[in-house]
C-alpha cells in the first residue's frame, strides 16, 4: 500500500468515526445476524431431526456471509454521496492522488470494519457452539471446509459489496438510495451463498477454493470498472452544482 492509498484510508476511518449514523449500525446490525441463529443453534436438542438441524445450522452460516455482504453497503453508499453531502468530496478529488488510489483507499477503509466485525462475531458464534451445542451441530459447524470457506470468503465478499456501493455511491444523490439499492444489488450472490449454506452445494474444499478464485477475478475486475466510474471532473461539477 503505497503513502497515498494509505492516506486516504485514514482520511475515510476519521470520517466514518464522526458519523454516527455508521457507527451505530455497524455496531448494531451484526447482532441482528448472530443473535436469533444462535438461539436457533442453541435450542436444538438430543434426537432433533436430521433436516431440522441442517436447516437450522444452514440459516446461522447463511447469516455470516451475509455480515460481509450488508455490513460494507453502509460504509459503501455513504463513501461517495455522503462526502458529497458534507462538502468533503472536492478536497479530495483534486489532489493529486489518482482514481485508482482513492477508490482503493475507500475500499480498504471499507473493508476493514465490516471484516473484523464478522470475523469477531464468527469466533464467538464458533466458541459458543463448541462449548453448548450438541454433537449434530458442532459437526457440521465444525468442517474444515466450512470454517476455511467464511474465513476466505469474509474479505472477498466484503471487496465485491464494497466495490457495488461505490459505483452506485458516485451515481446517487441520495446516502440512504444509495445504500438500499446497493443492499438489493446483492441478491444474486446471496442466492448462490444460500445454495452452499444449506448443502446444495456440497460444502467441500474444492468448492470453497474454486469460489474465492471466482471472487477474486470478481473484485479485481469490479476495481477496475469502478475506477473508470469514478469520473473526477464529472464529481467535481456535480459537487459544484450541490
Amino acid at each position: 500500500m503505497n503513502v497515498r492509498v494509505r492516506a486516504v484510508v485514514r482520511k475515510e476511518l476519521r470520517e466514518f468515526r464522526r458519523n454516527k449514523f455508521v457507527v451505530f449500525t455497524m455496531a448494531v446490525l451484526p447482532l441482528f445476524f448472530i443473535a436469533l441463529p444462535l438461539a436457533g443453534v442453541l435450542a436444538i436438542k438430543p434426537g432433533t431431526a436430521s433436516s431440522t438441524v441442517t436447516g437450522v445450522v444452514g440459516s446461522a452460516l447463511l447469516g455470516f456471509f451475509l455480515m460481509p455482504l450488508i455490513l460494507p453497503t453502509v460504509i459503501a453508499g455513504y463513501a461517495v454521496v455522503g462526502e458529497r453531502e458534507q462538502g468533503t468530496l472536492e478536497p479530495v478529488l483534486t489532489t493529486p492522488v489518482r482514481r485508482e488510489e482513492i477508490v482503493l483507499g475507500k475500499a480498504l477503509a471499507a473493508i476493514v470494519p465490516s471484516t473484523g466485525v464478522a470475523y469477531a462475531l464468527f469466533t464467538l458464534f464458533v466458541v459458543l457452539v463448541l462449548l453448548f451445542s450438541e454433537h449434530q451441530v458442532v459437526s457440521l459447524v465444525w468442517q474444515p471446509a466450512v470454517v476455511a470457506t467464511i474465513v476466505v470468503f469474509t474479505p472477498l465478499l466484503a471487496t465485491f459489496s464494497i466495490w457495488v456501493g461505490i459505483a452506485i455511491s458516485a451515481r446517487s444523490s441520495d446516502v440512504r438510495a444509495a445504500q438500499q439499492l446497493s443492499a438489493l444489488a446483492m441478491f444474486p450472490m446471496i442466492g448462490v451463498l444460500w445454495l452452499f449454506a444449506f448443502r446444495v452445494i456440497a460444502p467441500t474444499l474444492v468448492v470453497a477454493a474454486i469460489g474465492a478464485v471466482v471472487l477474486v477475478a470478481l473484485d479485481a475486475g469490479a476495481w477496475k470498472i469502478v475506477s473508470r466510474l469514478f469520473d473526477r471532473e464529472r464529481l467535481v461539477t456535480r459537487y459544484g452544482g450541490s
